[in-house]
């Protein structure tokens, strides 16, 4: 969105649709994060539990800074918990670290969506960062090349947007899989922890319309300018 024109309307649509999937997952986080589970176990102890449950036990389990930062780092083994997922018995938080062993699930079976998003992680950076400024001076400038490097770079980012999606649904499947056989919590606590999942999953669809459409945004300029 690097200025506004009238082919801005077409992000309206992923903007609106972004700005719902933050107030939904942080109302759905607030929500569950008040409800204890029945097994009063906090985050860092079902992640223990359930990494020892699937043999992956040389994953480390750390304290990381922040809120909603919990994430699986596969190139150094690393689980990270915000401090109310690794301290909390809530059901939120124990359907977060069920996810985030969901990634470590993938990446110790060779996930192919998985490992394609890492390998595309340095291209999308460059693609994000670089895209649009190629695109702008191509546009100013009336150099049609510089706009189709613009695009084509873009693309690569919007492809990780893409392939980003089967990985964090796949991650969420584990995750109550794994929480079911294991009968970590109950059948109705399932139920509140797939509402968790499927709000933050929302963000991610979410980031892929903006993408998508910023791509045609662009294409469309593109073939305005010749």
């Amino acid at each position: 969105m690097f200025f506004f024109d009238n082919t801005i309307f077409l992000l309206l649509p992923a903007i609106a649709l972004t700005l719902y999937a933050q107030y939904k997952v942080k109302s759905t986080y607030a929500r569950y994060l008040k409800i204890p589970s029945g097994n009063g176990l906090t985050g860092k102890e079902i992640a223990f539990f359930l990494l020892n449950k699937i043999n992956l036990n040389d994953i480390k389990v750390e304290l990381v800074q922040g809120i909603l930062t919990d994430h699986y780092d596969s190139k150094n083994k690393k689980l990270g918990l915000s401090r109310e997922v690794y301290y909390g018995q809530s059901i939120a938080a124990q359907g977060i670290v069920a996810h985030e062993i969901g990634h470590a699930m993938q990446d110790s079976q060779e996930y192919f969506p998985l490992l394609m998003r890492n390998n595309l992680v340095p291209l999308s950076n460059i693609g994000s960062r670089m895209a649009i400024p190629l695109f702008l001076i191509g546009f100013i400038f009336t150099i049609p090349m510089l706009m189709e490097i613009g695009i084509i770079v873009f693309s690569i980012a919007v492809f990780f947007h893409i392939i980003t999606l089967p990985v964090e649904f796949n991650a969420s499947n584990k995750a109550i899989i794994l929480l079911n056989t294991e009968h970590i919590i109950s059948k109705n606590e399932i139920i509140y922890v797939k509402k968790v999942l499927n709000a933050a999953a929302l963000t991610y669809i979410a980031a892929t319309a903006v993408a998508l459409l910023q791509l045609l945004r662009l294409v469309v300029l593109r073939n305005r300018r010749g």
